[in-house]
């Protein structure tokens, strides 16, 4: 689902099942006839993105973005508004790093 932009139309057309555009340019945000059509959802994402690399990291490789990505995916999952409780989330994060390894590898300069 994405607003009206043409970038979108031929990403949605290779990438997904259906591709459903609400027309920002009307006024319209929720489409009338099926109001699960809508760009809530990931405005509201991308609004939780922006404020974190704005008030948190302030900048971000391009390298190391599918990690910003990856942290503030689990964030916006385990809100809450989901009703997901601070002890909830802690145990899913550390469910999530069973059997992982952090390397860290020096790059030359």
């Amino acid at each position: 689902m994405t607003d009206g932009a043409m970038v979108y139309r031929k990403i949605g057309k290779e990438s997904f099942s259906a591709h459903h555009i609400v027309n920002h340019h009307a006024g319209e945000y929720v489409n009338k006839d099926n109001p699960e059509i809508n760009t809530n959802s990931v405005e509201n994402y991308f609004s939780v993105f922006k404020r974190g690399m704005r008030g948190t990291y302030q900048h971000c490789a391009h390298n190391h973005l599918n990690r910003y990505l990856a942290e503030f995916d689990f964030r916006y999952n385990n809100r809450s508004a989901l009703d997901i409780s601070d002890e909830q989330r802690a145990e899913y994060l550390i469910a999530g790093i069973v059997g992982k390894r952090l390397t860290y590898e020096r790059i030359a300069e």
